[in-house]
């Protein structure tokens, strides 16, 4: 499938421009705080098909809906639970998904043939006057190739899509950096089965009680969310997460460069400054881990096969959106080298 992809800067006719492709049926990029998403009408099946066909996605991995209103929401489910009307409350607009029981008003392409369906407010004006605009529900995934870092700019869904989609809108770099944190709403209790821009600490405040984070069994299930079962955020070469000191790290490039091996390192600031290797990008502070999920995506499209053959990277602390951070360079590395403690 190839097509003239135009690029579009926001502003109120970009989005009028927008809002009428996502009528009629056709596949559109556009910024949230979280990343970019792919968006088409979430009621319509051939519309939705054209997403899964951009991305190379796999059709069993449902997409996550995007509304403007909670009075939107109410009308795509058959009910929102106490606890996942606080969630809504607190969150939205906001970087949060919640799952809950769909009514069957939105395509069964977006939910993968599940009765639940993945619904959030977008706190992002561009995306909210689209779906406004628009007047429609829109369905959106990340705006990448399927299995690559998602896009954090106009530029990097231009570098993946460009000639598959329709239109792609730039409303500059987004802010959260991750996509949203998905928390499945249908049982007895929340359960968290994607980690992302709200944490686990502070959904438990909300709710007022510990929420599990749910285990990725992937093989054997269907996803409900995003995120969970296939391989997902990888770069252009092989990443290696390392676990261990300055010396175990430093270390581990030595003996890959004795193989001839070019190492790029993807590393804090803290880490970065005592390391040496043949190309290493800085994704931000330990001190503020919020800074590396921002960078985290942009930092893995860095290193390019022409210019290094192995990305060595550390493993960042679990505390809040680190939580997220590591869910994501868990999925996105081959492999993990621990120090023998």
């Amino acid at each position: 499938m190839s097509m003239q992809t135009e690029f579009l800067i926001w502003d109120e006719q970009a989005t009028d421009q927008l809002s009428k492709y996502i009528r009629s049926g056709e596949v559109v990029a556009f910024p949230t705080e979280t990343v970019y998403g792919l968006g088409a009408d979430a009621t319509n099946p051939e519309a939705v098909k054209k997403i899964f066909l951009a991305k190379g996605r796999p059709s069993d991995n449902p997409l996550i809906v995007h509304v403007a209103s909670i009075e939107q929401i109410e009308s795509y489910v058959t009910e929102i639970s106490p606890a996942a009307r606080r969630l809504i409350q607190a969150f939205m607009p906001g970087p949060l998904t919640v799952v809950l029981p769909s009514n069957g008003k939105i395509s069964d392409q977006v939910t993968a043939g599940l009765d639940t369906v993945g619904v959030r407010i977008p706190d992002h004006p561009a995306a909210q006057e689209l779906i406004q605009k628009a007047n429609v529900p829109i369905a959106a995934p990340s705006a990448n190739l399927s299995g690559k870092p998602s896009p954090t700019s106009a530029i990097h869904v231009f570098q993946d899509l460009n000639g598959k989609i329709k239109a792609i809108l730039d409303g500059g770099t987004t802010g959260v950096g991750l996509e949203s944190t998905v928390v499945d709403c249908t049982g007895e209790k929340p359960e968290i089965i994607r980690p992302g821009g709200v944490t686990q600490m502070e959904i438990e405040e909300v709710l007022g009680y510990p929420v599990e984070l749910a285990t990725e069994d992937a093989s054997e299930v269907q996803p409900k969310s995003p995120g969970m079962k296939y391989t997902h955020y990888q770069p252009d070469v092989p990443l290696i997460l390392i676990d261990g000191d300055q010396e175990f790290f430093q270390a581990q490039i030595d003996e890959y460069r004795s193989n001839g091996e070019k190492v790029g390192v993807l590393a804090s600031e803290e880490l970065a400054t005592i390391l040496n290797a043949d190309l290493i990008h800085i994704c931000g502070t330990v001190e503020n881990l919020s800074t590396v999920a921002g960078q985290l995506y942009q930092s893995l499209r860095v290193f390019k096969k022409t210019e290094v053959d192995i990305i060595l990277t550390e493993v960042f602390p679990t505390e809040g959106i680190g939580q997220a951070i590591m869910n994501r360079l868990n999925k996105a590395a081959n492999q993990i080298i621990k120090q023998e403690k």
